[in-house]
């Protein structure tokens, strides 16, 4: 079984100001097939948590541990961690231009995989999953995300994730500005994912109204840096009703 290990993870950035510590100490285990929703106020470190295991070059590790399957991520380069099972699904996706769809999914299987997809198979898998998430099957020859919609391009990222089949996804604020059937219809990618693979999912998120469509085995709250508090799927519909505040005058308290 895939197990990703994050221990006693610290981290800062550097600003005009000077150094800003963000991260204080993390600790979460994510096993293959297992669902986590992260949740908390902004600038709790949901963010940086997702883009430190990706290994985006602004955020700086001073303490603690990332290993998949006992292996040391945070030595890995970028494409190296992709490699490896590693998974990013982006708040704010980017524009490509000049490279469309089609080939930008087959050049990314092709450089996880070692080696280029039959075009036959391929071909077959790409029109599925544009199928399943309701995508135009014109898509496959527009420029990656350039003049896409908002539930465009989240539907491409998750149309990544179905086709790459990596051992765990980071979603950061996946549920960002869709509407209740986008938002369905990209729940529906991610829990086919993890039932093809048994993907382990990092879900971040504000609110629970994707928790809805995506079930969590465990919820964590993240406050000032930290796990402030960590359940089961119970945890989320508490923090519905009575939000982060209590979480937030604790964290406020201790420093």
């Amino acid at each position: 079984m895939s197990t990703l290990e994050i221990r006693d993870l610290q981290v800062s950035i550097d600003t005009d100001q000077g150094t800003k510590e963000i991260l204080k100490g993390v600790d979460l285990t994510i096993n293959e097939g297992e669902i986590h929703a992260i949740m908390g106020p902004n600038g709790s470190g949901k963010s940086t948590l997702a883009y430190t295991i990706a290994g985006h070059p602004r955020y700086n590790v001073t303490g603690g541990s990332i290993t998949l399957d006992g292996e040391d991520v945070l030595s890995m380069s970028v494409d190296e961690r992709a490699r490896a099972g590693m998974f990013l699904a982006m708040q704010y996706p980017v524009e490509i231009p000049g490279v469309t769809v089609s080939n930008f999914l087959r050049t990314a299987k092709t450089a996880i995989d070692g080696e280029a997809p039959a075009l036959r198979g391929w071909v077959k898998d790409l029109r599925q999953s544009m199928a399943d998430l309701k995508m135009d099957s014109s898509f496959a020859e527009r420029n990656v995300n350039e003049g896409f919609s908002g539930g465009e391009k989240k539907r491409h990222e998750i149309m990544q994730l179905e086709l790459l089949k990596p051992k765990f996804a980071v979603l950061d604020e996946t549920d960002s500005g869709l509407d209740v059937d986008a938002l369905k219809i990209v729940s529906e990618g991610v829990n086919r994912a993890k039932a093809a693979t048994g993907l382990g999912v990092l879900l971040i998120t504000h609110y629970t109204r994707i928790l809805r469509y995506i079930k969590p085995d465990f919820v964590h709250v993240f406050v000032a840096g930290k796990v402030a508090e960590q359940g089961g799927p119970e945890l989320a519909e508490r923090l519905e009703n009575e939000g982060y505040d209590r979480y937030v005058q604790a964290a406020a308290a201790g420093n």
